[in-house]
């Protein structure tokens, strides 16, 4: 494995890694909720996990992720609730789902992550890829263009216009593509003995395909393969515009 995470590396390999290609890769995770049988990290454990990939075939620095992100929320009788504690799946009654603590507001993630951007363009890198949590990077997604400009950079997301053929990267909640994708990168975090195994029973703030009977990581390995392939397309023709 090549030494690809930006906390590791000396002022020497960061210079060097920089000059073979300035790239910098920013896994938008979370701490939140996702099935009784998925680490609370799962956002920043596929984002970084891909991303890490990535990097070993195309070249750049990947950062540490990060845990805060944007969220739709209510407070009800003092207590503030999550999307994922409001939904249909968790009971008549919303309920604060065990370990979830990243919701900032959007403005303010959005701030966040324009500054993560600037900095990253004074080190010296020329495109970024961002990508991970849902509303993450659906604010990364919707600033491309105005902050592309603004930084003289090339900002990336991973997802395409088109992913009903589920072997995108991170395109539901806890169903069958995010379950696949931990199983094929961290397979010793996946519980699936701790949903319910009657399926008419549906688990608690789960979105997308029933991951009991739709998840594999084998269909994970296929959707990180497909999209190693894609991205580093896509990366190969924006380094070739930078040289």
């Amino acid at each position: 494995m090549k030494k690809v995470l930006y906390e590791e590396l000396t002022p020497k390999e960061f210079l060097a890694r920089l000059e073979q290609a300035p790239i910098a890769y920013v896994p938008l995770g979370t701490l939140e909720w996702h099935g009784e049988h998925l680490p609370l990290g799962s956002d920043g454990i596929q984002s970084q996990g891909f991303m890490i990939e990535l990097a070993e075939r195309v070249g750049g620095i990947v950062l540490p992720m990060l845990f805060l992100g944007p969220e739709s929320y209510k407070i009800i009788d003092g207590k503030e609730y999550f999307h994922m504690d409001m939904s249909p799946t968790v009971g008549p009654e919303p309920r604060q789902m065990p370990g979830s603590a990243h919701r900032i507001g959007w403005n303010l993630f959005a701030q966040i992550l324009e500054n993560v951007i600037s900095r990253l363009k004074r080190a010296g890198f020329k495109i970024i890829v961002a990508h991970g949590h849902g509303p993450s990077t659906g604010v990364m997604r919707s600033n491309l263009e105005k902050w592309s400009k603004k930084y003289d950079v090339q900002l990336f997301h991973c997802w395409r216009d088109d992913e009903s053929d589920g072997l995108g990267i991170q395109t539901d909640h806890a169903a069958a593509n995010e379950t696949s994708l931990v199983m094929a990168l961290r397979p010793d975090l996946v519980q699936m003995e701790n949903l319910p195994q009657d399926l008419s029973i549906w688990p608690a703030a789960i979105h997308g395909k029933d991951p009991r009977v739709n998840a594999s990581a084998e269909l994970g390995s296929t959707a990180i393969d497909m999209q190693l392939e894609r991205m580093t397309r896509i990366l190969t023709e924006a380094l070739q515009q930078i040289r």
